[in-house]
């Protein structure tokens, strides 16, 4: 693999990993700003991925004090080519309440079904996000309470708090109105949203910059 030390940041005093999951979603106004890790799509490359590359900067004493994701999001409810950022997260694909476990939690962890995300960047609307494997469109959205859908956060999520690593999110609402049908539904919005993350990460880092954003690891 790649170092991934190249994809951590400073601001304002603390290193922050940055994370995407793919090359699409990260346009000129964004690469003006970071180079985030790349995951692919999904649970399963996003855990892979965070966590190879969490595991990397912690051997080598580099741990980031805060993982960032963003990209894009599906949204039937909220104003599309805006960004919102992520409020709470759960996993949609979990489902073992035919065990009597409640949807959406692991079975014999301690985590809830939806997990709160405690940091916000103030004047940025916040949103509930679900993820799982499949791209949601048209009547599924009927099976979802979240705001927003995705396919990687809460992957991304469970291997940071695994490292100790409090996580934040942005996500840019690419499609959800409409039945998707071809890859231009979701591609067409992506050039705006890169320009609104960018704009959003400005006012994060302002914010972490004179304290009125803070965070701090915590033990694994």
């Amino acid at each position: 693999m790649d170092d991934p030390r190249r994809h951590v940041r400073a601001v304002g005093g603390h290193d922050v990993l940055f994370v995407m999951a793919t090359a699409q979603e990260y346009g000129p106004h964004l690469k003006r700003h970071i180079e985030p890790l790349i995951t692919g799509v999904g649970p399963v490359e996003a855990a892979a991925a965070t966590s190879a590359a969490l595991a990397h900067l912690s051997h080598h004493g580099a741990a980031p004090d805060l993982v960032f994701t963003l990209g894009s999001a599906g949204s039937r409810l909220l104003e599309h080519a805006e960004v919102y950022q992520v409020a709470s997260v759960s996993y949609r694909d979990m489902d073992a309440s035919v065990l009597g476990f409640e949807k959406g939690r692991t079975p014999f962890l301690d985590h809830p079904a939806v997990i709160p995300l405690p940091h916000r960047i103030a004047g940025i609307p916040a949103a509930s996000l679900s993820t799982g494997g499949a791209i949601i469109s048209g009547a599924a959205y009927d099976a979802i309470a979240d705001e927003m859908v995705d396919m990687e956060s809460f992957a991304v999520l469970r291997a940071a708090h695994r490292f100790g690593v409090e996580m934040m999110g942005l996500r840019g609402i690419t499609d959800g109105r409409t039945e998707l049908s071809r890859y231009e539904d979701w591609a067409d919005y992506l050039h705006l949203i890169d320009e609104k993350l960018a704009a959003a990460l400005d006012a994060f880092a302002t914010q972490v910059e004179d304290g009125t954003l803070t965070f701090a690891r915590s033990a694994p």
